[in-house]
């Protein structure tokens, strides 16, 4: 396992502002949303939880491109900071890790608030921050209490809705491991599609005073119909889910070499002399590329 890359430098570093490159635009209007808001006054109170992401820059010495965390950079500038925690990119292209990039997760939720507990800051402080009651503040740091780890970790960066850590809880824990592979088979992290899981589980599986909805209404030979069924829509998933990723892997490749193509000045004055066309429909596509990259790009 020693010559395995890791994505990011061991060690998070406070960075001058003034040196971290945020190539896109905010949003017209983003900075009077109540989301900027909750992370401007979070910041204030508690400071930053989660890191920003960013890389050395490849076109000036000793700054940094941002790839994770405009609006939580945009509050530090408002709140006058000068320096902002962050971690360093071992790769520095943007496009490869953007495009995992998610708004946060319930399970990330669920450690921040954690971790801001643990620094000493009641719940009734961080209700007041990020603007939630009190009760759900609790819930949120519990949220993972009886919820087996392997089940949090294939989950830890899926928009599952809380509520369906309440489902998982209702299964033993290999069961809860199944359940949240088929949710990302399927592509489905509702609670609806988790107690439809919860349905389809066995007695045997359930933890002891759980019951399932509506059980006395399915028969053992239509819960055998239903296991099946989502056996086989599990495995399809999984297929179509593997193509894409070497679909994914293939753009990700060839577009990391194209931009590397693309920054030799000598091989681009040599396409602009004799390949202008082709020149010209490489820029177009790298251009595509990297705006679909700020669509899909959230904080």
């Amino acid at each position: 396992m020693s010559n395995v890359r890791h994505g990011f430098e061991s060690t998070v570093v406070e960075i001058p502002i003034e040196r971290i490159i945020a190539d896109s635009l905010l949003p017209e209007g983003v900075l009077a949303t109540p989301k900027y808001k909750t992370i401007l006054s979070s910041i204030a109170e508690l400071g930053i939880i989660e890191p920003l992401a960013v890389f050395r820059s490849p076109r000036r010495l000793g700054d940094y491109e941002l790839l994770d965390g405009k609006l939580r950079l945009e509050a530090l500038k408002e709140l006058g900071r000068e320096t902002a925690p962050c971690m360093i990119s071992t790769d520095d292209e943007g496009f490869t890790f953007n495009r995992h990039i998610t708004r946060i997760s319930a399970v990330q939720e669920h450690k921040m608030i954690r971790a801001t507990l643990a620094k000493g800051a009641s719940e009734k402080r961080i209700a007041e921050v990020l603007r939630m009651d009190v009760r759900s503040i609790r819930e949120r740091a519990n949220l993972l209490d009886d919820v087996a780890p392997e089940a949090a970790l294939i989950l830890k960066n899926r928009q599952a809705a809380p509520k369906v850590f309440s489902v998982l809880k209702k299964m033993k824990p290999y069961r809860q491991i199944e359940a949240a592979e088929m949710m990302v088979a399927a592509n489905k992290f509702t609670a609806t599609y988790a107690e439809m899981i919860l349905i389809a589980t066995r007695a045997e599986a359930l933890v002891e005073g759980a019951r399932q909805k509506k059980k006395d209404e399915i028969s053992a030979e239509d819960l055998a119909k239903m296991e099946n069924e989502m056996e086989r829509l599990r495995q399809d998933c999984q297929a179509v889910e593997d193509d894409i990723g070497d679909t994914m892997l293939s753009l990700v490749v060839v577009k990391s070499f194209m931009a590397r193509l693309l920054r030799n000045d000598n091989i681009q004055g040599h396409l602009r002399r004799h390949h202008g066309d082709l020149l010209a429909s490489l820029v177009s596509t790298m251009d595509a590329i990297a705006a679909d990259n700020r669509i899909t790009e959230q904080e």
